[in-house]
């Protein structure tokens, strides 16, 4: 299943995502299966999460069932039950092994309010100019050091059509940059955050407001296009009798 997460649910921990998704599924009525033991839990798994405080587009889970549904139903069942924010876009029937595996790259758009995007390309070209770009974050298991630039294959910057954002009333606004990039999935995960820490510690790139984060897409990376595709196609073929994932270009996910 993939959904999205939206609006102010961009703020909800990945906690009370999954409670609220519980709470869905049982509304629903959709027959999930339960783990066995003293204290059993629902057969839903997740996917590649992405951090509190950030919107996506692309949110993965695999619901483990008791009996056959049809994906078109229960996507619409589910989708009904949850809060607005939180939207259910697509469901397929489980046939081809590992969800996880094919959530190999990321895409990210990164929107920086008050950034002319001439300032944002200055520092992305000494960001891609660096072999190495070290940052620091705090994870479970303490301050952790690793390489940000490694996991980078693309990264974009640019603006409006004008390269300013634009007023309700259709007057020209603030400068807004924007960032786009594709990034590997790799241990320790590299998110959008440490991209901006290495920019501010390579380039001096210092935005004076928070940027708003969305993913938009995850899946495998095609190496022709640049573009990922979608990892629930391979379902979708392996059901139809073909043999491979469709490629969807970086652009189709926007």
């Amino acid at each position: 299943m993939r959904y999205a997460k939206r609006g102010r649910l961009r703020f909800t921990s990945h906690r009370d995502i999954s409670r609220a998704i519980e709470r869905a599924v049982r509304r629903a009525g959709i027959p999930v299966g339960f783990s066995a033991g003293f204290t059993p839990h629902p057969k839903i798994s997740y996917a590649g999460a992405a951090p509190t405080g950030v919107a996506s587009e692309a949110e993965y889970l695999e619901i483990g069932l008791v009996s056959a549904c049809v994906p078109d139903r229960v996507r619409a069942d589910l989708d009904s039950s949850l809060p607005p924010g939180l939207d259910v876009l697509d469901v397929v029937e489980a046939h081809a092994g590992s969800l996880a595996e094919r959530l190999e790259f990321s895409v990210w758009e990164v929107r920086i309010p008050g950034v002319p995007a001439a300032d944002a390309a200055a520092a992305v070209e000494t960001f891609l100019g660096r072999e190495r770009v070290e940052v620091e974050r705090l994870t479970k298991k303490g301050m952790r050091r690793f390489d940000a630039r490694e996991a980078v294959v693309t990264l974009t910057a640019a603006g409006g059509d004008d390269g300013t954002a634009v007023t309700a009333g259709g007057e020209p606004g603030p400068p807004c940059a924007i960032l786009r990039m594709v990034v590997r999935q790799m241990t320790p995960a590299v998110r959008p955050d440490d991209v901006l820490t290495g920019l501010r510690l390579v380039a001096g790139f210092a935005p004076p407001s928070p940027p708003e984060v969305t993913r938009l897409a995850q899946g495998p990376l095609d190496a022709r296009t640049g573009g990922t595709a979608d990892p629930l196609d391979l379902d979708r073929d392996v059901r139809g009798g073909e043999t491979g994932p469709a490629v969807r270009h970086v652009d189709d996910h926007l």
